[in-house]
């Protein structure tokens, strides 16, 4: 989603002075969801990262033949993961075996787990030449209160804050030699896409986003001071605090 959202933004003309000014957000209507689903993916990731050297994480990996793409793939003792991941926080959240609705309204989030898990399993198990069985993840980002009347049968689904320990407690379903076919099929970016692009600089990619996300959190910051300190406070942050009552002082 990081790719997808610098793509978006870069077809959204700057703000004005003014827009900076009073604390605009620099994100379009398309991209805000896009950029909040990459902070999703972000704090997914980094807690992915923990789980050890047994396990491969495989991001944002492109699938089929557009530009649609899985957000994380996990390969290790457990099995084969693919993890969708839905920033809804502060969002009340009311879960069962066929829907999922958030503050009320449904989603298909359920359905879109159980394709991507589909998905790869079909390549990866083209890839090995064996079956290869694929369990798909939801995983929610912060939500305010999940309301579970019962779970689906086939979709694990968790919070961020449940992911790794409920990761690190399945019980190993494959031998080492098996996970490292998988992984060696994993890694070749024509299992997945038809026809792969070259791979984009993750280290670019991601200073890009961090820029972007600055500036997202300037923008509310200067709006809160608007909102709640007025026009004092905003000139304030901008001239400094001594300059400021050095003018004050001259009335």
């Amino acid at each position: 989603m990081i790719a997808a959202t610098l793509r978006i933004q870069d077809g959204h003309p700057p703000r004005s002075w003014w827009g900076r000014l009073v604390g605009t957000s620099p994100l379009s209507a398309d991209s805000t969801s896009w950029f909040r689903g990459a902070v999703g993916e972000i704090a997914v990731g980094q807690i992915l990262g923990r789980l050890g050297p047994d396990w491969t994480v495989l991001h944002a990996v492109p699938v089929g033949a557009g530009t649609s793409d899985i957000d994380h793939v996990l390969i290790g003792p457990a099995g084969v993961f693919t993890l969708n991941t839905k920033n809804h926080a502060g969002k009340k959240v009311w879960l069962a075996e066929h829907s999922i609705l958030i503050d009320g309204h449904k989603q298909h989030y359920l359905r879109h787990a159980r394709h991507e898990a589909s998905r790869a399993a079909k390549r990866l198990s083209a890839a090995v030449g064996e079956a290869v069985p694929v369990t798909p993840v939801l995983v929610l980002i912060g939500p305010k209160q999940l309301t579970i009347k019962q779970r689906p049968a086939d979709v694990r689904v968790v919070t961020d804050r449940e992911l790794l320990r409920w990761l690190k407690r399945r019980r190993p379903i494959l031998t080492p030699q098996q996970a490292a076919r998988i992984t060696a099929a994993a890694v070749v970016p024509g299992t997945w896409h038809d026809n792969p692009a070259p791979p984009k600089d993750p280290v670019e990619l991601q200073e890009r986003f961090a820029e972007l996300r600055a500036s997202v959190r300037s923008a509310r910051l200067r709006r809160g001071l608007w909102q709640f300190g007025g026009t004092t406070a905003v000139l304030t942050l901008l001239v400094g605090a001594e300059p400021f009552r050095t003018v004050l002082s001259a009335f």
